[in-house]
């Protein structure tokens, strides 16, 4: 029976990667496969980069069992005043990027701000901020586009690594990416073969032999396609770079910090943690602040892709953000959740945005399908709860 629980609990967790992994065979088999071109696999990161960074963030509003719908209009505003400051007033594009953090940095602080101290409900206070964002965002832009925008801040969206080419079968390949991939899948099984001495160490359940090995050749199998593909194309993108950072900071602070565990706290069960002595309004006012900075960091890697401030970047970028986290994995209720399953199921998005461009299908149907891949995730989670209860 135990060895039976084991397996189910190591499914769950990375079940989505098996979702991720079946959608986009689906899709090959639909677009005949189109969507396996390495200038697809480039734009599938491109496309998503700033949806990943939303989702990073979004993650510990949701442990904490609310979410943030402000975000798609601080992405919106912060782009803009890298527009006006680069084009109207020929800044450099370091104060630009100055700026835009700043701006998201002071959003994030006034939600955090009535989030925390006012206890006004995180609902109520991130609709204002939408409403208000994207008002700013319209009323700064003059509903105009500023750009284009110098190459060396479009770098930063659309750039790439350098690269050293050498002769490969019928063309060329990025040797510097075939070696990112080899080091990453190194640090990876190391990653895993320490997770697993720590548990044997505590006494805890250790998961089969074949279940690690099944999941690290499919998890280093999926990154090597990428970055094969990549190699292929033109390297590795910048934003990439941005995202793996990100991805690496948030899920040690998730994971190994103190205040990664207060979240979690916080969400599992806010009267207990405050009872234990956590300071929740100094977690609600910190998570709240951090999600408008990331908020700002989207909205430099999106202007930077389009080459321009628009006044309707970031419009259902929230949306985009929270349904990632809760396809992920993460529970509705909050304290359940991670960072991987968040950019897993941002992945799992955009391989569907992609796979139903390429199929032709319109956005109007593209919507529905996503709405129903979002309730189907919920539901599921919600589902087996009370099958546990």
């Amino acid at each position: 029976m135990e060895k039976k629980k084991r397996v189910n609990l190591d499914m769950k967790q990375y079940g989505m990667v098996l979702v991720l992994i079946a959608v986009f065979l689906i899709f090959s088999v639909l677009t005949k496969g189109s969507n396996l071109s390495p200038m697809n696999i480039n734009n599938l990161i491109m496309q998503n980069g700033y949806v990943v960074i939303l989702a990073v963030g979004m993650l510990l509003c949701v442990l904490t069992g609310n979410i943030d719908l402000g975000v798609g209009s601080i992405v919106a505003v912060s782009s803009a005043f890298v527009g006006i400051l680069m084009i109207d007033y020929k800044a450099n594009m370091w104060i630009a990027i100055l700026v835009a953090l700043a701006v998201g940095l002071l959003s994030g602080v006034f939600v955090g701000f009535f989030v925390a101290k006012l206890e006004i409900p995180p609902f109520i206070v991130t609709l204002a901020t939408m409403l208000m964002g994207r008002g700013l965002t319209y009323t700064v832009l003059q509903a105009q586009t500023k750009g284009p925008l110098p190459t060396n801040y479009t770098y930063i969206g659309a750039g790439f690594l350098p690269t050293i080419k050498v002769p490969f079968g019928a063309g060329q390949i990025d040797i510097i990416s075939i070696i990112v991939a080899i080091v990453a899948a190194v640090l990876i099984i190391l990653s895993e073969f320490k997770n697993e001495k720590t548990k044997q160490k505590y006494g805890f359940a250790l998961n089969p032999l074949w279940q690690t090995a099944v999941k690290l050749v499919v998890i280093i199998g999926i990154e090597f396609f990428v970055f094969y593909k990549l190699a292929s194309y033109n390297g590795i993108p910048f934003q990439l770079l941005i995202m793996g950072v990100l991805v690496a900071i948030y899920h040690f602070i998730t994971s190994k910090t103190v205040a990664g565990r207060q979240i979690y706290a916080l969400g599992g069960n806010a009267k207990a943690a405050k009872l234990s002595g956590i300071n929740t309004q100094k977690v609600f006012f910190w998570v709240y602040t951090n999600m408008g900075i990331l908020s700002a960091v989207a909205g430099i890697v999106l202007c930077a892709r389009n080459g321009s401030s628009i006044p309707k970047a970031g419009d259902g970028f929230e949306m985009d953000a929270i349904a990632s986290c809760y396809i992920g994995g993460a529970a509705t209720a909050g304290g359940v959740g991670t960072i991987i399953g968040a950019v897993v199921g941002a992945f799992i998005m955009g391989i569907l945005n992609n796979g139903m461009s390429l199929y032709g299908w319109s956005t109007d149907i593209q919507k529905i399908v996503k709405g129903a891949v979002l309730l189907g995730a919920v539901t599921v989670d919600l589902l087996s709860k009370r099958k546990k209860g």
